[in-house]
């Protein structure tokens, strides 16, 4: 059984940072191209960013220089740090992992809010 955990979401202040990491079990982790998306409310959901088996990186034009992607194959687990949060950047957050299926996490709430 795939099962992809988030975790570190939360309530930030605008210009604060927050680590989300996502542990993933039920698929050979290494293999996968692995991504976050999040969805506010109203809105479709959307990339952030993603990493690939070979650890390399895309972000979406809202986040780049703000949030760095990495993966650790050791521990099954992707993160995402994001600094400089925004009001905009409150969502909800979810972990994708792509090979040859595409798996989804329960997703994690972010809210940016002074």
């Amino acid at each position: 059984q795939v099962q992809l955990v988030e975790s570190g979401g939360g309530l930030v202040q605008p210009g604060g940072s927050l680590r989300l990491s996502c542990a993933a079990s039920g698929i050979i982790f290494r293999l996968n191209h692995m991504g976050w998306y999040r969805q506010a409310p109203g809105k479709q959901r959307e990339l952030v960013a993603t990493i690939t088996n070979s650890a390399l990186t895309n972000y979406a034009d809202a986040v780049k220089g703000r949030f760095t992607i990495s993966r650790d194959n050791a521990k099954n687990t992707v993160y995402l740090q994001m600094n400089s949060l925004k009001p905009e950047d409150t969502a909800v957050y979810y972990c994708n992992a792509k090979l040859v299926r595409e798996f989804w996490g329960q997703g994690t709430q972010v809210t940016v809010s002074s």
